[in-house]
């Protein structure tokens, strides 16, 4: 084969022509070959240095989505909620490398009447045949120019793990890590990596011309939606007490602030990194994003003002989130003041599918169901409505002011392939999670835990061993000052080694398990 293939390339065309090779498939591979030598392969330093960037604020997120969750969850289940977010950097990108890439970005492994359904596992498998000096490459077609293929796989990997840890703080108390980590792998490869495929791998929505500019349909929608199912199937939290309500009150409201630091920060890789590539496209799904943010920010917080009475800090961080997520399908497609509009629409949609969520029956402890879930569906929704309009469909004719000519643009009949496509990811990710868990339950490898004692063992201490806010140095069920300081206080220190329990023991300790952890 080879000295076939160096005979067809230095030979002249006619002399090329005349030869016929016998060896079954050699003349797709020189195909292959000549298309690629006529592509352009080459590394911009900008490009990938932006690129590498974009994949660290990306996995920045992780962190902060964990500092964000377990903020507003419980003070006796922050480690656990935490952690859930947190573990996904693990096993989630192990599956990414092993499988996860090539099912998302592969070759199609089944096609219905030239619809691609799924990708092919094995293209891709432990990322081999990607490139590292060259871009990413698919086909013989050119993917994502300028930056090698293993910082695209990188990229890519992180927007993978973050999706299935916005599920996680929603389910707060009602599931193991042992059941988690189940349902966490099999989630992957049903859920996220199929609606990846159908968008970003050439499958079937993006083939009948759905747009998805970072994730809205992808990341928001799979994760929301699936909260929703999750949430649905595993029942509400339970009180102490029968007649006790459970209510949803953030235990560290400054941790939920820096958690939506860390993500801001991070979503700037997120959509401005979407671009594949530093310049003007980058630039405005940047400031698309800071515009959605701040908009949605000011909208929520105005709404709480005027129904509540006062300014509420978590609602100017969730409308912020609020605002980033509708923006991020259509970040790259629209003007700055459609940005802006973008945040006004999602705050108020979202706030008002809050109550909304809870008065179907649904616990989501995070509120990942109203948030990511019908804000990643407006957003998707927005595209046909608020990106740049017809003019800027052809890339020869556009204006210089089209964010990205040649791409999505306004219209009815975008509209109605969003809204197919948002309906067709949304629907898919509530059955299979719902199927997922169902199974698990049926095997009884994920119980469901119906009360309070039951869900008590999925919180930190009884679970993991840890807590969030440990107590000072105990002993025999109660914590204690140490002793050396209480005598020094009372002017009466003493280098004796006594282990007695004395009256000032008695009165400076306090139990383990104090109002604020029972509430």
């Amino acid at each position: 084969w080879l000295s076939h293939i160096i005979f067809a390339a230095v030979a002249s065309p006619n002399m090329a022509g005349n030869i016929t090779l016998n060896s079954p498939g050699l003349d797709v591979d020189v195909a292959n070959l000549e298309r690629q030598e006529s592509l352009d392969l080459s590394i911009d330093s900008g490009h990938c240095a932006f690129m590498v960037l974009s994949t660290a604020l990306v996995q920045f997120m992780t962190p902060g989505l964990a500092l964000f969750y377990g903020g507003i969850g419980g003070s006796r289940s922050m480690v656990s909620v935490s952690f859930q977010s947190f573990v996904c950097l693990g096993i989630v990108f192990m599956i990414w490398i092993a499988f996860g890439f090539s099912m998302t970005f592969g070759e199609p492994l089944l096609s219905i009447n030239g619809y691609h359904i799924i990708g092919n596992p094995t293209t891709f498998w432990m990322l081999s045949n990607i490139s590292i000096y060259k871009p990413f490459v698919r086909a013989g077609k050119l993917i994502a120019p300028g930056f090698p293929g293993t910082v695209y796989a990188a990229y890519q990997g992180m927007f993978a793990v973050i999706t299935p840890a916005l599920i996680s703080g929603s389910f707060q108390d009602r599931l193991r890590i042992g059941p988690y980590l189940v349902f966490l792998t099999f989630w992957l490869i049903f859920v996220y990596c199929p609606i990846g495929f159908w968008n970003w791998g050439g499958g079937w929505m993006a083939q009948i011309g759905a747009y998805d500019f970072a994730g809205g349909l992808v990341v928001h929608v799979s994760a929301g939606f699936a909260s929703c199912a999750a949430c649905k199937f595993l029942g509400q939290r339970r009180a102490p007490e029968d007649h006790h309500l459970f209510v949803k009150t953030p235990h560290n409201i400054p941790l939920t602030l820096l958690g939506t630091a860390m993500l801001w920060l991070g979503w700037f890789g997120f959509n401005g990194g979407s671009a594949l590539g530093s310049g003007g496209l980058a630039g405005i799904a940047f400031l698309n994003t800071q515009a959605a943010a701040s908009s949605g920010m000011m909208t929520w917080m105005l709404i709480d003002w005027y129904v509540q009475g006062k300014p509420k800090l978590m609602g100017a961080c969730g409308g912020a989130i609020c605002g980033m997520v509708v923006i991020t399908p259509g970040a790259g497609y629209m003007q700055t003041s459609m940005g802006v509009l973008s945040g006004i629409i999602g705050s108020v949609v979202c706030y008002n599918a809050v109550p909304f969520v809870e008065w179907l029956g649904i616990d989501d402890a995070v509120d990942s169901t109203p948030v990511h879930g019908m804000g990643g569906f407006l957003g998707a929704l927005l595209i046909g409505v608020l990106s740049d309009p017809s003019e800027c469909g052809a890339v020869a004719t556009a204006p210089d002011w089209c964010a990205n000519p040649g791409t999505a643009t306004r219209s009815l009949r975008m509209l109605g392939i969003q809204a197919l496509c948002a309906t067709v990811s949304a629907t898919w990710s509530m059955t299979v999670t719902f199927l997922i868990l169902k199974t698990l339950n049926c095997i009884n490898m994920a119980p469901i835990l119906s009360t309070y004692e039951e869900q008590n063992m999925a919180r930190d201490n009884e679970q993991h061993g840890e807590e969030a806010y440990s107590p000072f140095p105990f002993h025999d069920g109660v914590a204690q000052f140490p002793k050396e300081l209480r005598m020094e206080e009372k002017g009466e220190y003493s280098s004796s080694e006594e282990d007695e329990t004395t009256e000032i023991d008695k009165e400076m300790s306090v139990p383990l398990m104090s109002p604020r952890h029972e509430r």
